[in-house]
């Protein structure tokens, strides 16, 4: 048998129990059709939002119950990021399996202990702004903690203005550190600075497929990407959240490759496994 492909995939950010539902439901037939592990994922707010007249998400209380809920009635796994310290203090921890520390965060220590003393895994995104050489640190800093569940997600370094670039060494560079590698196919193609809503100028979609595909080629252990029912009426980064079309393509482009490059093993696991 062979290791089988994770995806992280979902909402960027809580809309309303619905719409997580719809969302959740398709990504669960694919995981069968395409034979990959899923791990849910929606952000309950957004506080890196550019305006603050920006939707930020649900209140901690709606947010709580929504996940709650998708655990009870789907038993998938579930991440979410946080921003600040007193949201750890809220039952919403309990509600989800995998702590995710934000790109624009990563190198906030307080916030980084904190979270991982919680006990749970915790999903390191890299910062834009960060050689990957430099996770390391942050990755010290969760296992000074006695914490060694950690995954680690690529999204991009800026280059020039706006734009985001892969570079495939940086995936090589973080699966050395020891840890489940992930690679977010669509923030990397954001047109930072430029709204989200900018169906045409905000991002550049046709571009996830293609670097989806180079990072498995590079040995990503899965991807990172959002999804919507309607991404033009998303209420977060509406340019490249994928509709559940492109999706698919993104799964009929990713799929022969990573077959063709995971080694043949005995017994059945994924990167997540022994988190």
């Amino acid at each position: 048998m062979v290791k089988k492909l994770s995806i992280i995939a979902g909402n960027c950010i809580l809309e309303n129990q619905d719409i997580s539902v719809q969302t959740l439901e398709f990504l669960l037939e694919q995981a069968e059709l395409y034979d990959f592990e899923l791990i849910y994922k929606s952000s309950f707010k957004k506080d890196n939002r550019s305006s603050a007249s920006y939707y930020t998400g649900p209140a901690l209380d709606e947010s709580a119950q929504i996940f709650t809920y998708l655990k009870d009635a789907y038993a998938v796994k579930l991440i979410t990021d946080f921003h600040n310290l007193y949201e750890l203090d809220h039952e919403i921890v309990d509600s989800v399996d995998i702590l995710q520390v934000p790109a624009y965060l990563c190198m906030q220590t307080e916030l980084i202990l904190a979270m991982a003393r919680t006990g749970k895994t915790i999903n390191i995104k890299k910062g834009q702004f960060l050689h990957p050489e430099d996770v390391k640190k942050i990755v010290k800093k969760v296992e000074s903690t006695g914490n060694h569940r950690i995954l680690l997600t690529e999204r991009g370094t800026c280059f020039g203005y706006r734009d985001l670039v892969l570079d495939p060494r940086s995936l090589y560079i973080l699966k050395q550190m020891g840890y489940p590698v992930f690679f977010d196919a669509g923030h990397s193609v954001r047109k930072y600075g430029v709204p989200s809503s900018d169906l045409e100028k905000g991002g550049a979609k046709e571009y996830v497929s293609v670097l989806a595909s180079a990072a498995i080629a590079s040995g990503s252990d899965g991807i990172f990407v959002e999804v919507h029912p309607e991404p033009s009426t998303a209420l977060c980064d509406a340019a490249t959240q994928l509709s559940f079309d492109e999706f698919r393509r993104m799964m009929d482009a990713i799929t022969p490759i990573w077959q063709a490059v995971t080694p043949t093993e005995t017994g059945h696991r994924t990167a997540v496994d022994s988190l």
